[in-house]
């Protein structure tokens, strides 16, 4: 698997994949926005990991408000061997967070060692992204929200190769719209949630004709449910 898949004439970026789960209907959460389980241990299992095997897990703001992940590697033995092969025991871990609201108290700060990354605007206020300064390194880049075409040029300079995302809908669709996407794995579990405000893999502004195409690499079942793992045809353009 190549680490990235860049156009030549445009600065290197990390590999970046989406891996997600979500009902039969396509939901990721409840119409409370609130994450549900929707896979079973085999899949928790392969997340941990893609986790393991990266070198940073990204979520939006929306994400760290209603989930409050810690993004650690839960198993001791893929931290072990993280540390056997010179890495620290955790991916790094980042946060899109236009306006510096993650909370200084989250569990990505109290759990797990490694290092910790926000991402910010400059139209965040200063004093929240000082104080955040003091728990996590700060990337300024964007007027109005993060740019993350530039966030991903400065994680690839500084050393990430590999970025698994881990949603939610609007930074899947931020990242997605731009053509900053390699590949896409969804585990589909065998619920409904419904609801028309109940976010999915992609929300933000959708598209009317230019599609994102994507190939297939993959399907297999798994528990209850299946995995699906795409390729971004390299043909898709920014939308």
């Amino acid at each position: 698997m190549p680490d990235t898949q860049n156009n030549t004439n445009k600065p290197a970026r990390p590999f970046v994949f989406i891996n997600a789960a979500m009902s039969a209907d396509g939901k990721i959460a409840t119409i409370e926005r609130k994450q549900t389980r929707i896979s079973g241990s085999l899949d928790f299992d392969r997340m941990d990991e893609l986790r393991a095997t990266s070198d940073a897990i990204m979520v939006g703001i929306g994400t760290m408000l209603s989930d409050n992940p810690s993004l650690t590697v839960k198993s001791k033995e893929r931290r072990e061997k993280r540390l056997a092969s010179g890495l620290p025991p955790n991916p790094v871990r980042i946060v899109v967070d236009s306006l510096a609201r993650t909370p200084v108290d989250a569990d990505i700060f109290k759990k797990g060692e490694g290092r910790r990354i926000v991402a910010v605007s400059e139209s965040a206020p200063q004093e929240k992204a000082a104080h955040l300064a003091k728990y996590a390194e700060i990337i300024t880049t964007g007027e109005e929200s993060v740019d993350l075409e530039e966030l991903l040029i400065e994680l690839k300079n500084r050393g990430i190769n590999r970025l698994m995302v881990e949603g939610g809908a609007t930074l899947n669709w931020g990242l997605i719209s731009e053509g900053l996407v390699d590949e896409i794995y969804t585990f589909i579990g065998n619920i409904i949630i419904g609801g028309r405000s109940a976010p999915t893999l992609v929300d933000g502004n959708g598209c009317i004709s230019e599609f994102c195409r994507l190939r297939l690499i993959s399907c297999e079942k798994l528990e209850d449910g299946i995995i699906i793992k795409w390729r971004v045809s390299p043909s898709s353009q920014a939308i």
